[in-house]
């Protein structure tokens, strides 16, 4: 018995306005090979496996992965769910990930250290020119 879950169908536009993405992204990702819609003549048919594609690749995209990276992620799932050797490259791929997400944020941090103090001479050097 299929689940009524399983057997949704989408139209690109469907997927469009409900992801707000252009239906040219979508067929980009489709290009790379991150959803693979069946089709019925010209007509593009998502199905909701496509659509949780393009749910991860649009939080990917938000998180700072490539679509390459997005991509290896897929494929590392794709070939076995339950395979170990599968699941330590995926978390390899988030470890280096968040690792990436950390030195950023380290950097972010600098910068506006830096940012701030020379906010702050900037202030004090407008004050003693307005005392002169």
């Amino acid at each position: 018995m299929t689940s009524k879950i399983s057997s949704t169908k989408y139209s690109i536009s469907d997927l469009s306005k409900e992801f707000d993405i252009t239906t040219r992204s979508i067929r980009f990702y489709e290009d790379q090979g991150l959803v693979s819609p069946s089709r019925k003549g010209q007509t593009r048919i998502y199905n909701q496996r496509d659509k949780v594609r393009l749910k991860l690749i649009l939080r990917g995209k938000r998180l700072g992965f490539s679509l390459a990276e997005t991509g290896r992620l897929f494929e590392l799932y794709d070939v076995d769910k339950t395979s170990a050797k599968q699941l330590n490259s995926i978390m390899e791929l988030i470890n280096n990930k968040k690792n990436d997400l950390k030195q950023q944020l380290e950097d972010i941090n600098a910068v506006l250290i830096e940012l701030n103090d020379l906010e702050v001479n900037c202030q004090e050097t407008l004050k003693a020119l307005e005392n002169k």
